[in-house]
């Protein structure tokens, strides 16, 4: 049976609860290897017979609208779904008089999709298919593997994040967090220093 390769791609991740077998539950999440850009939208538009130009500016004009009206309060419907400003209390408040402007912060912005709109996402739908990878962070319980990795990671005297996170398959976080995790305790094995924006890991000498 040939395998599939359309439709949307997923990987598997271990929940922190196990199952009746005592493995970790798993969960699903998208895997696509890329992420598409304004830039694909226009050169699809394009496609349709759509002036890139003309998409940029229907972009522009429905942000600055859009957004003027956020920071007012509005809820925004559109054929995508409603957009809503979400704000937040800083502090706790028992007695409502005591509540300022001054202790309302603005915490970002939701969309609640359209019926329309997931409808159509439904309708293009061609199912699933699972990408060949490590489930989550798996490989992490196995002690020879991230050995090799770690060596192979330090080839040229060090390792960063995005270095070790490629080598051992991991996610950032994770590869962080291990990272993070040899360099601390009452024998560590790197040392850890900051050059510009990045970490970069050195191993100690023995």
């Amino acid at each position: 049976m040939p395998r599939k390769t359309d439709g949307m791609p997923f990987e598997l991740y271990t929940r922190p609860t196990n199952g009746e077998d005592g493995k970790p539950l798993l969960y699903v999440r998208p895997a696509a290897p890329y992420k598409r850009t304004m830039k694909d939208v226009e050169t699809y538009s394009g496609y349709r017979g759509v002036s890139k130009g003309l998409v940029d500016i229907a972009f522009e004009t429905f942000m600055d609208v859009c957004c003027e009206w956020l920071s007012e309060g509005y809820r925004v419907e559109t054929p995508l779904g409603t957009f809503a400003p979400k704000i937040k209390l800083e502090g706790e408040f028992t007695d409502p008089a005591k509540v300022k402007g001054k202790n309302v912060k603005f915490a970002g912005i939701e969309l609640l999709p359209s019926k329309r709109f997931v409808t159509m996402v439904k309708r293009k739908q061609k199912g699933f298919y699972k990408k060949e990878s490590n489930v989550g962070n798996a490989q992490m319980h196995d002690d020879a593997f991230m050995a090799q990795a770690l060596r192979r990671s330090l080839s040229n005297g060090f390792t960063t994040i995005g270095i070790f996170m490629a080598v051992a398959g991991l996610k950032y976080h994770s590869a962080q967090r291990y990272l993070d995790g040899l360099c601390s305790g009452e024998h560590p094995t790197l040392r850890k220093m900051k050059f510009g924006t990045t970490y970069h890991y050195f191993p100690l000498q023995k």
